[in-house]
C-alpha cells in the first residue's frame, strides 16, 4: 500500500455573521484568526481560526457546515481554560465541566450559531 501524508483536518462550522463569530471565537474562546477569505465584495466570509493545534473553518457560505454541528477539541489544563472563558465572557457564558465524561473531563460550549464545541482533557 502506498503511504500518504495526510495533514490535520479542518472542520467547517456554519456561521451567519462573520464579525460576531470572530468576536466570540477570538475574544471569548481565545482563538486567533489565521486567515479571512472572501471571493468578492459583499460575498460571504470564510474565517480560519486556531487554538493550539486545533484549526476550525467558520463559514458564512450556504452549504458549508450544518448549523448545530459538534466538534471535539482535546485540551490540556481544562480547569484553567474554563476560568479564562468564564472571565472573558463577562458572566454571559457559564459552562460547566463534566468530570465523568467518557473520554475525560469535558466542557461543552455552544457558539452563537448553535454549534457545540466540546473541550476535553483526556485521561
Amino acid at each position: 500500500m502506498t503511504s500518504f501524508a495526510a495533514g490535520s483536518a479542518m472542520p467547517i462550522l456554519r456561521v451567519v455573521d462573520a464579525e460576531r463569530a470572530r468576536s466570540f471565537y477570538v475574544d471569548v474562546l481565545g482563538f486567533t484568526v489565521e486567515f479571512t477569505h472572501r471571493f468578492g465584495a459583499r460575498m460571504p466570509v470564510f474565517l480560519g481560526v486556531r487554538l493550539g493545534k486545533t484549526t476550525l473553518g467558520l463559514s458564512e457560505h450556504h452549504g458549508d457546515g450544518t448549523p448545530g454541528s459538534v466538534v471535539w477539541i482535546p485540551l490540556r489544563r481544562l480547569t484553567a481554560y474554563h476560568s479564562f472563558v468564564s472571565k472573558a465572557a463577562g458572566g454571559h457564558l457559564r459552562p460547566g465541566i463534566d468530570a465523568d465524561a467518557p473520554v475525560g473531563p469535558t466542557m461543552s460550549i455552544i457558539d452563537p450559531f448553535g454549534n457545540e464545541l466540546r473541550f476535553c482533557e483526556s485521561r
